[in-house]
């Protein structure tokens, strides 16, 4: 088990190695993924990000739910107050995984709906068995709520195999309003 002491003695070497200097609050590269909390699926190490390069969103399974949406809203303030420009040119990217232990609360339908904001008779267009249709689902709420909501550019949708570690391209990167 990875105690305190650990943690500040494994804090003291990434810190001394600086990269954490001189590093923007929201991100380099205007890149945001939505992924799971799944400790094998860290979507910096998964797709080779360095520190400063991403805004991550976790959630169970990496769904696209209102608490996302609020999120994404949030972000953008901060990114108006911060760089001066609106979300425009950012690049949003969905990626859940297999194996995902968001099939586990398909037992528990009422926390699942709760989570999605629905009524339970409504989760079956969540795909929450299929990551692939999945992401798929998820990919076009989000570009059509973004359409109406919020100015964005790019989205795209992954599924990462967490036997192989490949990512495979599910939705391919298109503009937010269009299909």
């Amino acid at each position: 088990m990875i105690n305190t002491e650990d943690l500040v003695s494994r804090n003291a070497a990434f810190a001394a190695r600086g990269a954490h200097e001189g590093l923007h609050i929201l991100g380099s590269g205007k890149l945001m993924v939505i992924g799971c909390v799944d400790s094998r699926v860290d979507p910096s190490h998964v797709l080779g990000l360095d520190l400063g390069e991403v805004t991550v969103i976790r959630n169970v399974g990496g769904r696209v739910n209102p608490a996302v949406f609020r999120t994404l809203l949030m972000l953008a303030k901060v990114r108006e107050a911060h760089r001066g420009d609106a979300p425009a040119g950012t690049h949003i990217v969905v990626m859940h995984h297999t194996d995902c232990g968001i099939k586990d609360i398909a037992a528990f339908p009422e926390m699942l709906a709760n989570d999605f904001d629905i009524p339970v008779e409504a989760l079956e267009e969540k795909a929450v068995m299929d990551p692939f249709a999945a992401v798929r689902h998820d990919v076009g709420f989000l570009k059509e709520v973004l359409r109406t909501r919020m100015p964005a550019g790019l989205v795209t949708g992954l599924v990462y195999d967490v036997e192989t570690g490949l990512i495979e391209v599910v939705a391919p990167t298109t503009r937010a309003g269009e299909e």
